[in-house]
């Protein structure tokens, strides 16, 4: 098993484990290996994942080693594009995370207000990718559009479909993920209250300088 391979494991292991995943357990995964391939779980079920389960995949999209199911064959153009335009990303997650998904259903944005989004590199709004089908060289595009609009997003919701979350790392991944549905859970609770407040302005400066003194 490789170091990547591991992570994309123990990153599976840690979505369910934070309780972030839909009913269907439905998630795909994968790690940069290098600056030409990368290791994708071979189908949408990643509950108790193996390292057997996971191929590896050209940037270009030819599979090098493994089979892929039919669902995740489709999807390896969401990852490998992701990879290409952003060279500091190690992993990438999708999941139809319940909390994400409402906001991904009702096509609205979710704003940055909880302070531990700022902590795990997600310190702008999260854009939604408006709806294509899965896979299509529309879809994508669409992604891809939202990427290059928001340069310091590290997660776009993707219309009437779930989220595509993207970090340093798998696990990384994972850990963000887990905020991000945090969030939409507290948005979505926060209305029955009045509406969620917003974060002063100087909020990113203060917690980089908090985490500096504790480094």
């Amino acid at each position: 098993m490789t170091k990547q391979a591991d992570m994309i494991v123990h990153a599976a292991h840690t979505l369910f484990a934070n309780e972030v995943m839909s009913h269907s357990g439905h998630a795909n995964l994968s790690a940069r290996l290098d600056d030409e391939r990368m290791l994708l779980t071979i189908d949408g079920q990643v509950r108790n994942l193996t390292s057997e389960r996971v191929a590896t995949v050209a940037l270009d999209g030819t599979v090098l080693e493994g089979e892929l199911d039919p669902t995740n064959a489709e999807i390896i153009a969401m990852h490998t594009e992701i990879y290409k335009l952003r060279p500091a990303v190690g992993g990438i997650i999708h999941t139809h995370s319940p909390n994400l998904l409402a906001f991904a259903m009702a096509n609205v944005v979710l704003p940055c207000r909880y302070e531990a989004l700022l902590r795990w590199g997600q310190a702008v709004d999260v854009p939604v990718a408006p709806w294509a089908p899965r896979g299509s060289a529309k879809s994508v595009s669409a992604i891809i559009d939202q990427v290059k609009a928001h340069p310091d997003t590290n997660a776009v919701i993707l219309g009437n479909h779930g989220v595509l979350v993207f970090a340093s790392d798998p696990l990384a991944t994972a850990q963000l993920l887990t905020v991000l549905e945090e969030a939409a859970e507290a948005e979505l609770a926060a209305v029955s209250l009045g509406g969620a407040s917003s974060l002063p302005e100087t909020a990113l400066e203060a917690i980089r300088e908090s985490m500096a003194r504790v480094r």
